[in-house]
């Protein structure tokens, strides 16, 4: 009867996330965190550069300030999973941590000075940067056996960023660009009402002593790993800082821009969709390979052809694949391989390493090279530093890693 029970539970917990509105699960709860989430990536990623342009700060300052909110990233995730690896309830301190966002943030509203900005993005970045790694653990365990299904949950996250850079875009042709300070409260201010909604998962639980640096170490292939994320991110960093700013000097309006932000992240929603019939650890190295080889095309079509049009359209569609399919790949693999004790603090070291450090270090250099030498050889450097990124996956994350860390993990089960 009672293993009866547990496949009914197993079954019925598919179809609930196949046909959401089924079963009372925290389906819609973790979808709308996840979708007022990145509906304030939606905001930040295309419209806070052109915000502090309209401040009268200089690219470098731009991609200064912008560092910030990628290296806050570094430290505040392990910080905050260290919190969650010996709390009772990793839910409370991500409703702690986006409360404190909102309180930090209201700092913009009081001044406009460099350093003041520098301050206040500091202070609200670092908690909020908290939260969403301890949400993607808690939506994995929520998941369970079920943990394929993840891009069914993260799509509202893209739906999210579409939505907010869409309506926004619209709405900066008409109104002054400090639009952006209310839009980002409202959204911060979503993130915490969300959170108050959504329950700790089983596996959220008081977690064994351990070190994580010794678990690394046993595995040096998650080294290379990491360094491909690293470098991943940081060719992201001139799309992400200038994307906006860019196309605008070549005339194109803001509603457009926000039209070609979504249509990335649309098929970014399709892939989400589809992740789950491919993903599979055997070919993960192939699929890093691929999402590095693509994207550096992607970065070689903005800088060269920012006049054509369809070709902005095609390298937004292939956004799918340098974040998205990436982004699949790399969390499957983080779930995959830090489990237990470690869980927790492999998400946020994932985190702090590519969109963290990868981030920060791709925005500052990417704000001088703006500068110095434009765009055209900006995203030429960020293409050849993600096609670097595809030798180091070819030569060093060659699977054994995976089936090492599998083989452990049933002989772990066999034990028992």
């Amino acid at each position: 009867m009672l293993m009866s029970s547990r496949s009914s539970h197993k079954t019925a917990k598919t179809f609930f996330l196949l046909a959401p509105g089924a079963l009372p699960m925290p389906y819609w709860r973790l979808s709308s965190l996840y979708f007022v989430y990145f509906a304030t990536l939606g905001v930040l990623l295309p419209y806070w550069g052109p915000y502090l342009a309209s401040l009268g700060f200089s690219l470098s300052d731009i991609g200064n300030l912008m560092a910030i909110i990628m290296a806050t990233k570094v430290i505040a995730p392990n910080i905050w999973s260290w919190l969650a690896d010996h709390s009772n309830s990793c839910m409370r301190l991500v409703r702690l941590a986006a409360l404190l966002s909102v309180i930090f943030y209201l700092g913009v509203f009081f001044g406009e000075s460099f350093w003041w900005l520098a301050l206040v993005m500091m202070l609200f970045t670092f908690f909020w940067n908290a939260v969403l790694p301890q949400v993607e653990v808690t939506t994995l365990n929520h998941l369970g056996d079920d943990d394929h299904l993840y891009g069914k949950v993260r799509l509202w996250g893209s739906i999210g960023f579409i939505v907010s850079s869409l309506l926004l875009g619209y709405a900066l042709d008409s109104y002054p660009p400090d639009l952006v300070l209310p839009v980002v409260l409202a959204c911060l201010l979503g993130i915490f009402f969300f959170t108050l909604f959504i329950k700790d998962a089983d596996k959220c639980e008081q977690p064994e002593r351990g070190s994580i640096v010794r678990y690394i170490f046993q595995y040096p292939e998650l080294m290379s790993f990491f360094l491909v994320c690293f470098l991943l991110q940081a060719s992201h960093a001139p799309y992400y800082t200038f994307y906006t700013l860019y196309l605008s000097d070549f005339g194109y309006s803001k509603t457009l821009i926000g039209i070609l932000w979504a249509i990335g992240v649309l098929f970014e929603v399709i892939l989400f969709l589809t992740m789950h019939r491919f993903l599979k650890p055997i070919r993960f190295r192939v699929l890093l390979i691929f999402s590095c080889f693509i994207t550096g095309i992607r970065w070689l079509m903005i800088g060269m052809f920012p006049e054509s049009l369809v070709l902005l359209v095609l390298a937004q569609v292939l956004h799918a694949i340098s974040f998205g399919l990436f982004h699949g790949v790399a969390v499957a693999m983080i779930h995959r391989y830090f489990t237990g004790r470690h869980q927790h603090r492999g998400m946020a070291l994932y985190g702090s390493v590519s969109f963290g450090a990868g981030g920060a270090v791709g925005s500052l250099v990417s704000g001088y090279l703006m500068g110095w030498y434009g765009a055209e050889i900006t995203f030429a450097i960020a293409s050849a530093t993600v096609f670097i990124a595809a030798v180091v996956a070819w030569f060093r994350v060659e699977g054994k890693f995976e089936k090492q860390v599998l083989m452990d993990h049933h002989s772990g089960i066999a034990a028992k």
